[in-house]
């Protein structure tokens, strides 16, 4: 198949991209400039909104078998423990938000579950393959790649940077990367064993004379790791002996013996926001995009919704090229440039927060990404850009099915509420009414399903004769009345 669209990076951003371009039928190739694909935690934080995404990628399940729920958190002042605190308070699913609370799964399982769908399309990664040039027109982009010393020309429709806060698209497109790094504030991270410490939890270890400058070793799903983070005052290495030493003074404990350092690196916040997201026929997502602090777990999360919300625009600008479609590419750096600098302020007050020892600050319902909206206009209630929640139904036997079921797939859904006659096509989209239970079946070429106890009237705030556009991203794209 013909490569219309080339991927730079293939971490969480680049592989969700990947994924939905292949499954919408596009030819995509993808490229790692690396040549070992990651083994770290580093992004394991997987929020409410990111699971949904996953979901209709289908690679759920995957990650719910191979991650685990936040851990609680053990206190200890001085060698004695003092109490227990949560990450989140903990929320039951609802009829709208299946998957209310946030997943642990380190990084690098992520990006194999999303890799390992991805070849299910007959896509993989190409690793040790730079993109070293490449130069845009009007009708498309020629990319100049490198691997093991040799290049290759390649002519495709759509470049997109995802390739992290480092760039080559970014760099070579001359886009300015407002924002700052914070030389002040410095952390140790690290993946590392402590087979001494019940893996269910996690800890935290401190000095009652600076209860908030101390270390937390929280448990990665799937074997006895834990990831290790503490703040410096100053540079420092970032071996296994390092890391033993930290934890045997602020644990005041010598049995706690580190093994298995997997990954560990000296971090510092670096709050950065791309001016542009597009220049003519090339993108930036991710990291490539945005950089976060780790506070609220946003960065991952928000370049997978950077992805989620570009494939569809560029399967309509492949299908369809024209004005029209120029205007929706256009409206992605709209949308997301903008999500990107609301999620940038909140993850920079939770770290200021976190730096200042409010133990609450990561308990924040918006690090779930579950309010983001598109909306042009503010307004009560489901309007135009807001995600679209879910809601049980039931067939013509009785059986229910989700909304997200009938969302689900590449294609934007239309619903109708009610004794609706008028034409369903119009939106070229798949329709599917929503009657009151006991109601006829009159559509034709549709799917009809009874709303037995008003779960989508409500949370679409629907009466008779509503209808709502959902897009092929799971946000509202009208509703009309």
């Amino acid at each position: 198949m013909k490569t219309q669209v080339l991927v730079a990076g293939a971490g969480p951003t680049g592989l969700t991209l990947a994924i939905d371009l292949a499954r919408r039928g596009l030819g995509v190739r993808i490229v790692e400039q690396a040549t070992e694909f990651f083994t770290g935690s580093r992004g394991d934080g997987i929020q409410p909104r990111t699971l949904e995404v996953f979901e209709d990628l289908g690679v759920l399940d995957a990650v719910l078998a191979q991650g685990m729920p936040q851990a609680p958190l053990l206190i200890h002042v001085d060698g004695q423990f003092v109490t227990e605190r949560r990450m989140s308070q903990w929320r039951e699913p609802t009829a709208a938000v299946p998957h209310p609370n946030p997943w642990v799964l380190a990084q690098a399982d992520t990006e194999r579950v999303l890799r390992e769908r991805l070849a299910e399309f007959g896509v993989r990664v190409e690793l040790g393959t730079a993109l070293v040039g490449f130069d845009g027109d009007a009708d498309g982009v020629t990319a100049i790649l490198e691997h093991a010393g040799v290049r290759e020309r390649v002519r495709v429709e759509y470049l997109v940077g995802a390739d992290g806060g480092r760039s080559t698209v970014r760099k070579a497109l001359g886009i300015a990367f407002e924002g700052s790094t914070d030389e002040s504030i410095r952390m140790l991270l690290g993946d590392v064993r402590a087979d001494a410490l019940d893996h269910a939890v996690g800890y935290w270890f401190a000095e009652s004379s600076a209860p908030m400058d101390g270390i937390a070793l929280m448990p990665l799903p799937g074997g006895r790791t834990f990831q290790f983070m503490t703040g410096l005052d100053a540079d420092s290495g970032t071996d296994l002996a390092v890391l033993q030493d930290y934890v045997t003074r602020r644990s005041r404990r010598d049995d706690i013996v580190l093994s298995e350092l997997t990954w560990s690196t000296v971090w510092r916040p670096n709050v950065r926001l791309a001016q542009r997201y597009r220049v003519g026929r090339v993108f930036l997502a991710g990291d490539a995009a945005h950089v976060h602090p780790p506070t609220g777990g946003q960065g991952l999360n928000t370049g997978v919704q950077d992805a989620y919300n570009l494939g569809w625009k560029l399967e309509v600008a492949l299908r369809d090229p024209g004005a029209d479609s120029e205007a929706l590419l256009d409206t992605y750096e709209t949308e997301r440039r903008t999500t990107a600098a609301r999620v940038l302020g909140l993850s920079s007050e939770l770290l200021d927060r976190t730096v200042k020892g409010d133990p609450d600050a990561m308990d924040r319902e918006g690090t779930h990404q579950l309010d983001i909206s598109y909306r042009t206009e503010p307004g009560d209630g489901v309007q135009v850009g807001d995600r679209a929640p879910d809601a049980p139904l039931e067939d013509a036997n009785g059986k229910t099915v989700r909304l997200f079921e009938l969302c689900a797939g590449p294609r934007a859904t239309l619903l109708l509420f009610g004794p609706d006659d008028r034409d369903p096509v119009a939106s070229n989209a798949a329709a599917t009414k929503v009657v009151r239970i006991g109601t006829a079946a009159t559509g034709p070429g549709m799917g009809e399903f009874a709303d037995s106890a008003g779960h989508a009237r409500r949370a679409y705030q629907a009466s008779e004769n509503t209808r709502v556009l959902i897009r092929p991203d799971g946000y509202v794209g009208f509703i009309s009345r």
